[in-house]
């Protein structure tokens, strides 16, 4: 993964893998059949990583009653993720696009799941987000707006600036949604 967040995917030989995780290409062609297989567990892996992440924080943000107040906190453990392990985003967020077709298919699954948990964030609460089909579009396509903010952040080095992004997207997300962010209900009380 090290191997690939800094010579990029393309540039990236299994003798550069090798020498990274310190295995012999016996032990990896033992465990993978090639660059591109190993990548795609790394991928899973990292993927597997953020999304275990966002769904604990979700879990552990079902007592709080507003979705609005639960979305935040999803996504500021995203953002959070990414930011503290910068080669991981950068793997699974920007090469990914040079590994092929597999690999993109397989970050739009994780896509899928980032969705699946802005749903359950939001709940049966109706509005712009929810379970339904109408719904579920709207949040793919917040997923969609956030992953490419991101990606172009992590693309340019800016890793580490991600949690500065939490803010003004939440304020966007409460226009959206028509919310009023917390900190804003309670600066007005």
């Amino acid at each position: 993964m090290f191997a690939v967040a800094e010579k990029g995917y393309a540039a990236t030989t299994v003798a550069d893998i090798l020498r990274g995780a310190k295995v012999s290409r016996t032990t990896f062609y033992e465990l993978f059949d090639d660059k591109l297989d190993c990548f795609l567990a790394a991928c899973a892996m990292a993927s597997e990583t953020v999304v275990a992440e966002m769904a604990a924080t979700l879990d552990a943000s079902r007592e709080i009653e507003d979705p609005f107040d639960r979305l935040g906190l999803l996504l500021e453990a995203y953002l959070r993720a990414l930011s503290r392990l910068p080669e991981l985003a950068r793997v699974f967020l920007v090469e990914v696009y040079a590994a092929g077709e597999a690999a993109i298919r397989q970050r739009i699954a994780m896509l899928d799941r980032f969705a699946d948990l802005v749903v359950g964030a939001w709940g049966d609460s109706g509005g712009l987000l929810g379970r339904g089909e109408y719904q579920r579009l709207a949040a793919e396509m917040l997923v969609g707006a956030v992953s490419s903010k991101v990606t172009n952040a992590v693309a340019i080095g800016e890793a580490e600036r991600l949690p500065e992004l939490h803010e003004p997207m939440m304020a966007l997300v409460a226009e959206m949604v028509g919310a009023q962010p917390t900190r804003a209900r309670g600066a007005r009380h």
